[in-house]
Protein backbone atom coordinates (compact mmCIF):
# COMPACT_ATOMS: atom_id res chain seq x y z
CA UNK A 1 0.00 0.00 0.00
CA UNK A 2 1.13 3.29 -1.07
CA UNK A 3 0.56 6.19 2.17
CA UNK A 4 -2.04 9.25 1.20
CA UNK A 5 -0.15 12.53 0.79
CA UNK A 6 -2.27 14.12 3.76
CA UNK A 7 -0.02 11.18 6.08
CA UNK A 8 2.69 13.87 6.06
CA UNK A 9 0.05 16.72 7.47
CA UNK A 10 -1.15 14.11 10.03
CA UNK A 11 2.48 13.14 10.84
CA UNK A 12 3.05 16.95 11.64
CA UNK A 13 -0.33 17.03 13.83
CA UNK A 14 0.12 14.35 15.58
CA UNK A 15 1.98 15.31 18.64
CA UNK A 16 -0.25 17.82 19.37
CA UNK A 17 -2.71 15.37 18.75
CA UNK A 18 -0.54 13.29 21.59
CA UNK A 19 -0.51 16.33 24.14
CA UNK A 20 -3.99 16.78 24.30
CA UNK A 21 -4.22 13.33 25.53
CA UNK A 22 -1.84 14.13 27.89
CA UNK A 23 -3.88 16.70 29.25
CA UNK A 24 -6.98 14.43 28.87
CA UNK A 25 -5.58 11.70 31.11
CA UNK A 26 -4.61 14.28 33.55
CA UNK A 27 -8.16 14.54 33.41
CA UNK A 28 -9.75 11.13 33.72
CA UNK A 29 -10.52 10.77 30.07
CA UNK A 30 -8.66 7.69 28.69
CA UNK A 31 -8.78 8.33 25.04
CA UNK A 32 -9.93 11.51 23.86
CA UNK A 33 -11.05 10.25 20.23
CA UNK A 34 -14.18 7.88 22.52
CA UNK A 35 -17.33 8.48 23.81
CA UNK A 36 -16.75 12.72 23.36
CA UNK A 37 -13.54 12.36 25.34
CA UNK A 38 -11.63 14.79 23.49
CA UNK A 39 -15.61 17.35 23.56
CA UNK A 40 -16.08 16.19 27.25
CA UNK A 41 -12.27 17.80 28.31
CA UNK A 42 -13.05 20.85 26.96
CA UNK A 43 -16.68 20.91 28.85
CA UNK A 44 -14.79 20.25 32.17
CA UNK A 45 -12.08 22.74 31.76
CA UNK A 46 -14.93 25.50 30.79
CA UNK A 47 -16.70 24.49 33.64
CA UNK A 48 -14.30 23.80 36.52
CA UNK A 49 -15.74 20.45 37.04
CA UNK A 50 -14.15 17.11 37.55
CA UNK A 51 -15.16 13.77 35.89
CA UNK A 52 -16.11 11.15 38.16
CA UNK A 53 -14.74 7.83 36.89
CA UNK A 54 -16.51 4.73 35.65
CA UNK A 55 -19.28 4.25 33.11
CA UNK A 56 -22.03 3.61 35.57
CA UNK A 57 -23.58 6.60 37.08
CA UNK A 58 -23.06 10.44 37.06
CA UNK A 59 -20.42 11.96 34.97
CA UNK A 60 -18.92 14.69 36.49
CA UNK A 61 -18.93 16.41 40.00
CA UNK A 62 -18.00 20.34 40.67
CA UNK A 63 -15.43 21.46 43.95
CA UNK A 64 -18.74 20.90 46.36
CA UNK A 65 -19.46 17.41 45.39
CA UNK A 66 -22.58 18.36 43.74
CA UNK A 67 -22.81 15.40 40.33
CA UNK A 68 -24.10 16.47 36.95
CA UNK A 69 -24.81 14.63 33.62
CA UNK A 70 -23.37 15.31 30.94
CA UNK A 71 -24.38 15.52 27.18
CA UNK A 72 -22.90 16.62 24.31
CA UNK A 73 -24.79 17.67 20.41
CA UNK A 74 -22.76 18.53 17.02
CA UNK A 75 -25.55 20.99 15.48
CA UNK A 76 -23.85 20.62 12.05
CA UNK A 77 -25.04 16.67 12.65
CA UNK A 78 -28.35 16.63 14.70
CA UNK A 79 -30.88 18.45 16.59
CA UNK A 80 -31.02 16.78 19.72
CA UNK A 81 -29.25 15.69 22.48
CA UNK A 82 -29.02 11.78 23.10
CA UNK A 83 -29.67 10.09 26.65
CA UNK A 84 -29.30 7.00 27.52
CA UNK A 85 -29.80 3.28 25.40
CA UNK A 86 -32.01 1.61 28.08
CA UNK A 87 -33.97 4.45 29.99
CA UNK A 88 -36.09 2.82 32.70
CA UNK A 89 -37.62 3.95 36.06
CA UNK A 90 -33.66 3.16 37.84
CA UNK A 91 -32.08 5.27 35.48
CA UNK A 92 -35.15 8.03 35.26
CA UNK A 93 -34.67 8.39 38.81
CA UNK A 94 -31.02 8.87 38.89
CA UNK A 95 -31.20 11.50 36.48
CA UNK A 96 -34.00 12.90 39.06
CA UNK A 97 -31.52 13.77 41.49
CA UNK A 98 -28.60 15.52 39.39
CA UNK A 99 -28.33 18.85 37.75
CA UNK A 100 -27.46 18.02 33.72
CA UNK A 101 -24.59 20.20 31.36
CA UNK A 102 -25.24 20.22 27.50
CA UNK A 103 -22.38 21.36 25.60
CA UNK A 104 -23.88 22.87 22.33
CA UNK A 105 -20.63 22.19 19.79
CA UNK A 106 -21.06 23.01 15.77
CA UNK A 107 -18.85 20.52 14.55
CA UNK A 108 -15.85 20.42 16.72
CA UNK A 109 -16.34 23.59 17.71
CA UNK A 110 -18.09 24.66 21.29
CA UNK A 111 -20.82 27.24 20.71
CA UNK A 112 -22.36 27.35 24.21
CA UNK A 113 -22.36 25.57 27.97
CA UNK A 114 -26.49 25.19 29.25
CA UNK A 115 -27.43 23.65 32.83
CA UNK A 116 -31.24 22.28 33.89
CA UNK A 117 -32.11 21.20 36.98
CA UNK A 118 -34.18 18.04 37.63
CA UNK A 119 -37.69 20.12 37.33
CA UNK A 120 -36.47 21.94 33.76
CA UNK A 121 -36.23 18.34 32.59
CA UNK A 122 -39.34 16.65 34.38
CA UNK A 123 -41.56 17.00 31.80
CA UNK A 124 -39.11 14.22 29.91
CA UNK A 125 -39.28 12.47 32.82
CA UNK A 126 -42.59 11.91 33.57
CA UNK A 127 -43.14 11.09 29.73
CA UNK A 128 -40.64 8.78 29.34
CA UNK A 129 -42.04 7.11 32.51
CA UNK A 130 -45.45 6.15 31.47
CA UNK A 131 -44.00 5.20 27.73
CA UNK A 132 -41.74 2.74 29.83
CA UNK A 133 -45.11 1.66 32.13
CA UNK A 134 -47.26 1.50 29.09
CA UNK A 135 -44.80 -0.65 27.29
CA UNK A 136 -44.82 -2.78 29.94
CA UNK A 137 -41.50 -2.63 31.24
CA UNK A 138 -39.61 -2.53 27.82
CA UNK A 139 -36.44 -0.12 28.39
CA UNK A 140 -36.82 2.93 25.91
CA UNK A 141 -33.99 3.12 23.63
CA UNK A 142 -32.18 6.82 23.41
CA UNK A 143 -35.30 9.30 23.81
CA UNK A 144 -34.23 12.68 22.76
CA UNK A 145 -33.78 15.80 24.26
CA UNK A 146 -33.93 18.95 21.55
CA UNK A 147 -31.17 21.84 21.66
CA UNK A 148 -33.91 23.99 21.12
CA UNK A 149 -35.85 23.03 24.75
CA UNK A 150 -32.00 23.09 25.98
CA UNK A 151 -31.63 26.74 24.79
CA UNK A 152 -34.98 28.37 25.75
CA UNK A 153 -35.20 26.61 29.46
CA UNK A 154 -31.46 26.13 30.25
CA UNK A 155 -29.10 28.36 32.56
CA UNK A 156 -26.47 30.06 29.90
CA UNK A 157 -23.18 29.14 31.66
CA UNK A 158 -20.87 29.58 28.60
CA UNK A 159 -21.40 30.85 25.28
CA UNK A 160 -18.77 31.50 22.52
CA UNK A 161 -20.56 35.00 21.63
CA UNK A 162 -20.12 36.38 25.30
CA UNK A 163 -16.06 35.30 25.34
CA UNK A 164 -15.22 37.64 22.06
Amino acid sequence: MIPHPDKIILDDLFPYIQRYQELASKHGINDIFQDNGGKILQVLLVTGLKVLPGREGNDAKDAEGNEYELKSVNIALTKSFFTHHHINPRIIDKYRQVDWIFAIYREINLVSIYKLTPSDLECFYTKWSEKWHSSDGKDINNPKIPVKYVMEHGELLYSVDRME
